[in-house]
């Protein structure tokens, strides 16, 4: 009976394990992103402390310009929030917490090139002004798997193992994940190549779209450089 027992509790502990293994395998992560004035320096070394104190793991760190981001697993992302504030004060605060577009290699592509560790590309743009242009963008992703399939499967061709899209007031945050080592100029082509609708939602999606403040003139998508990793 002693034995039947011990073997309930193993089950039963067992089970709730890879229930939790199971909901963190389904956790997406967030991004976390401080945006300094126009010209100013911004210390990438205080957000690195910050994270490091809070625990937060496998996060991503990079920069462009005035911007910082963070980008992985944040957790208790209030106190996280309050500590950015007062370290980084004058500064904006934003946080991408729900992404509006999920392409996940496993889901759209099958096992085949599923890679252990990715490098996350980091991009952001912005909406244009019209709140009615905004809502056809996001109708356009909400509806892509179904009317262009061929978008995510120039993603499967190109080895992409994940892409988020986040959104905040008119802001885009894009992360592109690809395999460890790799390099999107060389993966990137692959998604138009003999798929010619991928040029044309890219060409639809442009109007949508335009620079944050900073860029220049005619530059839509800045690429954040990553500065370390936590």
């Amino acid at each position: 009976m002693k034995w039947l027992n011990l073997y309930k509790a193993i089950l039963t502990l067992a089970m709730f394990f890879l229930a939790i293994n199971s909901y963190a395998a389904d956790e997406l992560p967030q991004a976390l992103e401080v945006i300094g004035k126009v010209g100013q320096s911004i210390n990438s070394r205080n957000l690195e402390a910050i994270c490091k104190t809070q625990r937060i793991p496998a996060s991503d760190l990079y920069q462009w310009n005035n911007h910082l981001v963070v980008y992985g697993l944040l957790s208790n992302v209030s106190e996280l929030k309050k500590q950015v504030a007062a370290r980084y004060q004058g500064c904006e605060i934003k946080l991408y917490e729900k992404p509006f577009y999920n392409f996940t290699r496993s889901e759209r592509c099958g096992k085949n090139g599923l890679a252990k560790q990715w490098d996350n590309i980091i991009l952001t743009a912005n909406l244009v002004a019209n709140p009615k242009m905004q809502q056809e963008y996001l109708n356009y992703h909400k509806t892509q798997f179904q009317k262009w399939p061929q978008v995510s499967q120039g993603f499967c061709n190109a080895s992409f193992q994940q892409l988020l899209v986040f959104k905040n007031g008119r802001q885009l945050m894009l992360i592109i994940s690809i395999p460890h080592g790799e390099s999107l100029d060389k993966l990137n082509p692959l998604t138009t190549k003999n798929n010619p609708k991928v040029d044309e939602w890219n060409n639809i999606m442009a109007k949508y779209q335009e620079g944050i403040s900073g860029t220049k003139k005619g530059e839509t998508w800045v690429f954040f450089k990553l500065v370390n990793k936590i």
